[in-house]
């Protein structure tokens, strides 16, 4: 029985190397993306918030660039794929072990 779950497991962790592969490299680019818009998001709550007076867009300016900094969003897509990666290695040391 363990022998057909091995050889059922084995497809998954072959899925699961290429996708963490591909989503370790598109997390690259999207967090450097991210950057960027949040400074922006940041730069316009800011001058929202102080040159025109409008506090409540501001504030909304400067959360959002905060959940696109790299301690909001992207965090969370770097945890799930730390959990994806000790799932691929779990289902590894199944099949050899």
């Amino acid at each position: 029985m363990m022998f057909i779950l091995k050889i059922i497991a084995a497809p998954v962790v072959l899925i699961l190397t290429l996708a963490l592969a591909v989503l370790g490299f598109v997390f690259s680019l999207a967090s450097w993306a991210f950057g960027i818009l949040s400074f922006i998001c940041a730069i316009c709550g800011v001058f929202e918030w102080f040159i025109q007076g409008n506090m409540s867009g501001g504030i909304t300016g400067l959360v959002l660039a905060f959940l696109v900094s790299p301690f909001g969003l992207p965090s969370v897509a770097e945890w799930l794929i730390g959990k994806l990666g000790e799932l691929n290695y779990s289902l590894k040391c199944f099949i050899t072990g």
